[in-house]
């Protein structure tokens, strides 16, 4: 049976050392309204994206250059109806050297077909993943959601 969580690779120019330094930068990639911490094992975060979208992960797996497992432990989706649908849910980042390139194997393990969120979630990875990640890791610029500016 095949795995049916949102799960995509990439394949960069980079050494693992440099592509897990680079994940763990969260505001460079994902967004830039960010909280907390996400350097080492059991940190947790907040990330916010305007108020469509605020989550709390904790970093449950941290392998140095190897592999990243976060935990969300809470969440608020406003574009759905089960707003907390992200909840015990683990976004993973598995790593593998090849040479000179860096195999990234990202999933996010309960964003699958059958939840309400999947199109728009998977979308929304696809940009950040498939996009600004990317972006960070092969020039290092990525796109991340830009922190709301009060006027």
């Amino acid at each position: 049976m095949a795995n049916k969580d949102y799960s995509v690779a990439l394949v960069v120019d980079a050494s693992a050392k440099e592509v897990f330094r680079d994940i763990n930068n969260v505001t460079k990639w994902w967004t830039e309204e960010f909280y907390g911490n996400s350097n080492k094992l059991n940190d947790e975060f907040t990330v916010h994206f305007g108020d469509v979208h605020v989550s709390t992960q904790k970093l449950i797996e941290f392998v140095p250059e190897k592999k990243l497992v976060w935990l969300v432990t809470k969440s608020r989706l406003n574009f759905i109806r089960d707003m907390q649908e992200w909840n015990n849910t683990k976004i993973s980042f598995e790593l593998s050297e090849e040479g000179e390139q860096t195999q990234v194997k990202f999933t996010h393990h309960g964003l699958v077909p059958e939840v309400e969120c999947y199109k728009d979630c998977s979308k929304g990875w696809d940009y950040y993943i498939k996009g600004s990640l990317f972006k960070l890791l092969t020039t290092g610029k990525g796109k991340p959601e830009k922190k709301l500016q009060l006027k």
